[in-house]
């Protein structure tokens, strides 16, 4: 090769390099190195999904305090003034003997009164105490509710990492590979403008070479959105440069035993734990519906003032004691109240068997999908150097005319090809297993 050519290459090379630095530049300005570490703590903490749960919890305390409120003493004050008109009155009234006086009705044009009444609950057929206790059962409930609710968001945000990562993988790898298709390309066209290379080779290169564009593009496209999606997830800017540090990436466990993930689930699982809690609240409901069967008792207190002018006036007519109200139409308004809460209960039970399917299923299917992402690293480390290998016998049978030009392109892509699924199979096995710590409620 003559110096001429050498030179025509490297400033080719060197141009390309500058074109793959320019279609990338979005993603080369200061990009910021985001452990996975980093990227859960940011996600709890900026998670609208977990604002969202943590309001649940928050209303479930609400409720407990109603309940507490209720039992507090009630006081109601009321007054009113009354104007009254002058009516015309004429009383016939039967007289005795011979007695001809009349009273005259008084002259009455207004009334004034005011009232105040207190009340304080002592007996409510156990009403408040078991309202209390179901209270506390839904709101350890809506607490577990969202740990579950963090637990999927901590699964949500490796799944985000790892896309992630193997974006900018994928990115990287094909932009590699255009770089040396552009090297190739240029050689070709020397060659074929020597006579050493039919047209036709040359045609297949410039189509790789374009195949290979259209492949970045969509790899570029790919990492806009993953980072898009990131952001999103860690409550950063969206056009924020994210770079995943591969290093924070743990390495892989055993898999154990599927029967012990599955205990391991029905031991953890916040989900099972949330609606045996229910179940609880819903017994209890039971006997909050067949506190209507009991009188409510009450100590109560009043006071009036009233005044009516030229008439009387009583200022301070006071009262004390003690209240009870039965409903005896409770004793057969009652039943369906207490059919309801019974039936609350059948459902919450069957619900938990429907669980119990679901952990197996989901358990099961996380272990084996593990098992197979590891060994799929295995196979795809084996590809790799099957394909390195593979490139490099081509590539010296091409240079000696043993090889076609179409079997040195696709031995270039089967290397590109294998790299980038090497890559993806390490990100998707780290995957694969905190999925399986969420299906067994051991994700942290």
């Amino acid at each position: 090769m003559n110096t001429t050519t050498r030179t025509k290459r490297m400033v080719f090379a060197i141009a390309s390099v500058f074109w793959l630095a320019a279609t990338a530049h979005s993603f080369a300005q200061d990009p910021r190195k985001l452990t996975l570490e980093e990227a859960i703590e940011m996600s709890l903490k900026n998670s609208k999904q977990l604002k969202l749960s943590q309001s649940n919890v928050d209303l479930a305390g609400l409720g407990i305090r109603q309940i507490k409120e209720n039992q507090l003493p009630s006081l109601s004050v009321s007054g009113s003034y009354l104007r009254l008109n002058s009516p015309n009155i004429n009383l016939k009234l039967p007289r005795n003997g011979n007695d001809s006086t009349q009273t005259s009705a008084p002259e009455v044009h207004q009334v004034m009164y005011g009232m105040a009444s207190a009340s304080l609950p002592i007996f409510s057929g156990f009403r408040f105490k078991y309202g209390l206790e179901s209270a506390h059962y839904l709101e350890q409930a809506a607490r577990l509710d969202a740990e579950n609710d963090r637990d999927a968001v901590i699964q949500n945000t490796v799944a985000a990492y790892s896309n992630l990562y193997k974006a900018k993988k994928s990115v990287d790898l094909v932009a590699e590979n255009l770089l040396r298709e552009r090297e190739r390309v240029a050689e070709f066209t020397n060659r074929e403008k020597n006579g050493m290379l039919a047209r036709n080779d040359l045609m297949k290169a410039k189509l790789q070479e374009s195949n290979i564009e259209l492949a970045l593009l969509d790899a570029e496209n790919d990492l806009k959105v993953t980072t898009i999606n990131m952001n999103l997830l860690l409550g950063m800017p969206e056009n924020t440069v994210l770079a995943a540090d591969s290093a924070s990436f743990m390495a892989l466990k055993e898999e154990g035993n599927a029967a012990e993930w599955e205990q391991t689930a029905i031991l953890h699982r916040k989900d099972i734990a949330a609606n045996g809690i229910r179940q609880k609240a819903a017994n209890t409901d039971i006997k909050v519906a067949k506190a209507d069967f009991y009188p409510n008792v009450a100590l109560t207190a009043g006071y009036v003032a009233l005044s009516i002018p030229g008439v009387a006036t009583i200022p301070n007519a006071m009262n004390a004691g003690i209240g009870v109200r039965y409903d005896i139409g409770s004793l057969w308004k009652s039943g369906a109240k207490i059919a309801q809460a019974r039936t609350k209960v059948y459902q919450l039970k069957t619900n938990e068997e429907i669980l119990l399917d679901r952990i197996h299923l989901e358990v099961n299917t996380a272990y084996y999908n593990y098992v197979l992402s590891k060994r799929k690293i295995d196979v795809y480390a084996k590809a790799v150097e099957q394909a390195d290998e593979n490139y490099r016998i081509t590539k010296n049978k091409y240079d000696n005319s043993l090889v076609t030009t179409t079997e040195l392109l696709d031995a270039d892509v089967a290397q590109v090809q294998s790299r980038i699924n090497y890559e993806a199979a390490k990100a998707d096995a780290i995957v694969a297993y905190k999925k399986l710590e969420q299906s067994a409620g051991v994700i942290n």
